[in-house]
């Protein structure tokens, strides 16, 4: 996608305190900075658009103001990171100027710049409503971890696939490289607005996997292979590794 459509991006970064197995998640010190403000700062760094934090709590909120980002006051109660981002956009952009919504995920604070810039270009094909990321796997233990999300996709060119399925299971079946899912999605604003309108999908129930509800209604889901998956903190584990990552 061209700089000129980029300018017209706004970058939602959902931040939960309700972490269960890292709680104050957003505000965990990682070099100084709460991880939601590392996060920020990645995607101030990736220069694709708007930077808006998602919090439900004041704390973050005072925080990310402090650093010098916007943030949005959202409910407590959202049931998904989508519905969360989906009340920030409405309350951050009133008017509908933005036509794409990336939404970073606040527990990446070491990712990198290219792969936020990478979720945008599958929404150069017009027909494309929702963009992703993934990874092929090198891992062997990973093609069998459930907890890898695998993407089963038609190829489109050697960077591109075309979403068909997601899956924590080992697929597809055969000869041919894996590809392990990274969430962190690009959409369109009238897509954005159709998929937080769905209700709960039978797939997505049976999977653990918001992003097949879309599948399931006909959306166009096209997925950018990149190179590294970013780390994403979820235990006391990760964060000390992104510390040693940032600290280097």
């Amino acid at each position: 996608m061209n700089r000129e459509n980029s300018g017209k991006a706004l970058v939602l970064i959902p931040a939960r305190m309700a972490s269960t197995r890292l709680p104050g998640k957003p505000l965990a010190d990682i070099c100084g900075l709460p991880m939601i403000v590392q996060v920020a700062r990645r995607a101030a760094e990736a220069d694709v658009g708007r930077i808006v934090v998602a919090v439900d709590h004041r704390e973050v909120f005072e925080a990310v103001r402090d650093a010098g980002f916007e943030a949005i006051m959202t409910r407590i109660d959202h049931q998904s990171g989508s519905d969360r981002i989906y009340e920030a956009l409405q309350k951050a952009d009133p008017h509908g100027e933005a036509e794409i919504v990336i939404n970073v995920q606040g527990d990446l604070p070491t990712i990198e710049p290219g792969p936020i810039r990478a979720a945008l270009k599958p929404l150069e094909n017009a027909t494309t409503d929702i963009a992703t990321l993934t990874v092929e796997i090198t891992d062997e233990h990973e093609k069998t971890n459930p907890n890898v999300v695998k993407v089963v996709g038609s190829p489109l060119s050697k960077s591109r696939l075309r979403a068909l399925y997601f899956t924590r299971a080992t697929a597809p079946h055969g000869a041919g490289p894996l590809y392990h899912h990274i969430g962190l999605y690009a959409y369109r604003r009238r897509a954005l607005e159709t998929f937080v309108s769905l209700k709960p999908s039978t797939l997505e129930k049976r999977e653990s996997l918001e992003q097949l509800r879309a599948l399931e209604a006909g959306m166009r889901i096209d997925v950018e292979i990149v190179h590294s998956v970013p780390l994403g903190v979820d235990t006391p584990a990760d964060l000390e590794k992104a510390r040693r990552i940032l600290s280097a």
